[in-house]
C-alpha cells in the first residue's frame, strides 16, 4: 500500500455532526479517518464494499454514522469490542482509530472483505484490531475464546434485529451490551424481535435517533442458552418467533 490514494478531507457537515455528539477529534485522528475512507473507496472500485461513493456523503453516512457509537462505548468503559459482519470496516475501524485503548475484533465471512480489513488495519497502524474470517454462528459457539467474552458487540447493516440478536448476544458477557445501528424502522424491528429477546435473555434498554440512523442498545441479562446460536444460516432462514 505504498501508492496510497489521496487522503479524503472531511466536509464542514462532518464537523457539525461531531460537535452535536460532543466528540473532539485530534488532527491525527481526522487524518487517519480520511486515509481509511480513501482506502475504502479505492478498494470499492475492485470489489463491492459500499454503494456510497460521494466523499461528503461517505464522511457522514460511513464515518459519522460509525462514530455515533463512540460516546456509548466510551461511557461503558469497554475494553473488548467485537463487530459482526464488518464488511468494509464500518463501524469498527473508525471506532478503533478514535478509541486506541479498546481492543476490537472484526468478524467477516467473505474472504476478500476480511483481507481488505486486515490490510487496511495494518496500513493504518491499528495495533488494537484483529480480524476473523468466519461466521458469527461458529464464533459464538467458541466457549474458549469468544462466547460471552466481550463488553460490547456492534453491528451495522447486518439484517433485521430478530436475526441479528442470535448472532450477537452469545458473544456479549452477562451485563454487556449489543449496539445495533438501524434505520427508521427500528421500533418495528424491536417489536418483531420480542420472541428473540426473550429466548436470548436480553432486553432493549434504549433507542437513540441520530442524524444518520437509530442506535438500539440491548443489554444481556443472563447467559445465553446453549442452543444458540444455531447452525450457520439457520438464524436467517428461521428467525426466532
Amino acid at each position: 500500500m505504498n501508492d496510497s490514494p489521496p487522503i479524503a478531507v472531511p466536509p464542514p457537515s462532518f464537523g457539525t455532526l461531531c460537535r452535536s455528539l460532543q466528540i473532539e477529534l485530534e488532527p491525527a485522528e481526522i487524518d487517519r479517518l480520511g486515509r481509511f475512507l480513501s482506502l475504502l473507496l479505492e478498494a470499492n472500485e475492485r470489489f463491492n464494499l459500499t454503494r456510497i461513493t460521494d466523499h461528503e456523503s461517505a464522511w457522514m453516512r460511513h464515518i459519522g454514522d460509525s462514530l455515533t457509537l463512540l460516546p456509548l462505548i466510551a461511557s461503558a468503559r469497554a475494553s473488548r469490542v467485537i463487530d459482526i459482519g464488518s464488511g468494509g470496516g464500518l463501524p469498527a475501524l473508525p471506532l478503533a482509530i478514535t478509541l486506541p485503548d479498546v481492543s476490537f475484533v472484526l468478524v467477516e465471512s467473505t474472504g476478500k472483505k476480511a483481507n481488505f480489513l486486515q490490510s487496511t488495519a495494518a496500513a493504518l497502524g491499528l495495533g488494537n484490531v484483529s480480524v476473523i474470517n468466519g461466521r458469527a454462528e461458529e464464533i459464538g459457539r467458541d466457549r474458549d475464546r469468544h462466547r460471552e467474552q466481550y463488553d460490547i458487540v456492534t453491528a451495522r447493516a447486518v439484517g433485521k434485529l430478530n436475526v441479528l440478536l442470535e448472532l450477537t448476544t452469545p458473544l456479549a458477557r452477562v451485563g454487556g451490551h449489543v449496539l445495533a445501528i438501524k434505520g427508521e424502522r427500528a421500533n418495528e424491528e424491536i417489536a418483531e424481535a420480542k420472541p428473540a429477546l426473550h429466548a436470548l435473555h436480553c432486553h432493549v434498554t434504549n433507542t437513540l435517533r441520530t442524524e444518520t440512523g437509530t442506535i438500539v442498545t440491548i443489554e444481556k441479562q443472563r447467559r445465553t442458552p446453549k442452543l444458540y446460536p444455531r447452525r450457520p444460516g439457520e438464524p436467517k432462514r428461521a428467525p426466532l418467533r
